[in-house]
């Protein structure tokens, strides 16, 4: 690998204005907040008689067009960034955006909403125990910590010996969307600096809308809808309040913000940021839907965000290495294939 240029700091680890940061910081936090809605929301329509499938699709659908002219605009006429870029948007739309959130909301039709989000949450573990394998090389002490701390979350998440059994279902559920999450990484960490975010995450939701809507066609894929009155705390609902909220608050907005977050405070400390979106998602389903996961439980999760917050912190102060081959000079090289923070984030 060639040396990097050292003479021009890089976005990441340039400094920002305090200011600047200080604004970032509350839109980062509301994005989380609206991310957070979509698992009640969602919850609410599958308990009318909606499928995930059909909840995935509406809202997938429903962004895909309102995002699709800011996309556009963003293009202006460079339509050839999208051919450049067809095989990101591709996996994308069918891994990070719909298998994602298909396997997210099949586990929140069996599971709380918060422990159905702390088990995808455990993406980064994955992503950590598989370059291990991979490299065979140990992780550094605060990841190697993390993972470990997430790890003994997990297993109070599930909370095998307690008296409320957790469906092991959808636990499977909620670890395959996990693995989706992981996956998306992967696929993402590569450095792109040719697409413009809102168009990959508009181009995603089209892609992900055509291969659920193509699933229902096939016969693959269930699809119930439900015209019946929704609950959202003490609330009675039409069918289209929850699902309004779903695509413009937990989709569009949501996107949006996390894209203006990670403009003005840099995507790793924004994607650092957005781990609060677990506290929101726990307190918006004991708002609307009456929910909270039990004490153990709730001790799980604590252990599993501090775990992934570790890991995070390891990116944060590590986001170079030494070349081997550099005599020691300062060269930087990237420290691992996600050193490289993610232009848009997944829809949870």
């Amino acid at each position: 690998m060639p040396a990097a240029q050292n003479h021009t700091p890089t976005p990441e680890l340039s400094p920002r204005r305090p200011g600047f940061q200080a604004s970032g910081l509350g839109v980062a936090m509301f994005s989380s907040a609206v991310f957070g809605l979509s698992g009640s929301f969602a919850k609410s329509l599958l308990e009318t008689g909606w499928s995930p499938g059909a909840a995935v699709t509406a809202r997938l659908t429903g962004a895909a067009l309102i995002l699709a002219l800011p996309a556009a605009w963003a293009l202006r006429g460079r339509w050839s960034q999208l051919k450049d870029n067809w095989l990101t948007i591709m996996l994308f739309g069918l891994i990070g955006v719909a298998a994602c959130q298909l396997f997210y909301f099949n586990a929140v039709a069996l599971l709380s909403v918060g422990v159905a989000l702390l088990l995808e949450y455990l993406a980064p573990v994955i992503i950590v125990l598989w370059l291990w394998a991979a490299s065979r090389r140990r992780p550094r002490v605060l990841t190697a910590g993390g993972t470990l701390l997430s790890l003994a979350g997990l297993v109070l998440v599930l909370d095998l010996t307690g008296a409320v059994k957790v469906d092991l279902v959808g636990v499977l559920w909620g670890m395959a969307a996990a693995v989706c999450l992981a996956i998306y990484f992967f696929i993402t960490a590569k450095e792109n600096d040719t697409l413009p975010p809102i168009v990959l995450a508009a181009g995603g939701l089209l892609v992900g809308a055509a291969a659920m809507w193509l699933a229902a066609a096939t016969g693959l894929l269930p699809m119930a809808f439900s015209t019946a009155d929704t609950t959202l705390g003490p609330w009675l609902t039409p069918w289209w309040v929850p699902l309004a909220g779903l695509v413009v608050l937990a989709t569009v907005l949501a996107y949006v913000s996390g894209v203006m977050a990670a403009r003005a405070l840099g995507s790793k400390v924004a994607s650092f940021v957005s781990l609060t979106e677990v506290l929101f998602a726990v307190v918006w389903a004991w708002l609307l839907l009456g929910e909270l996961p039990g004490t153990i439980q709730l001790l799980g999760g604590v252990l599993i965000v501090g775990g992934v917050i570790l890991v995070r912190l390891d990116e944060l102060r590590s986001p170079a290495t030494i070349a081997p081959y550099d005599g020691g000079k300062g060269t930087q090289v990237p420290a691992s294939p996600l050193e490289h923070a993610n232009d848009v984030e997944p829809v949870p």
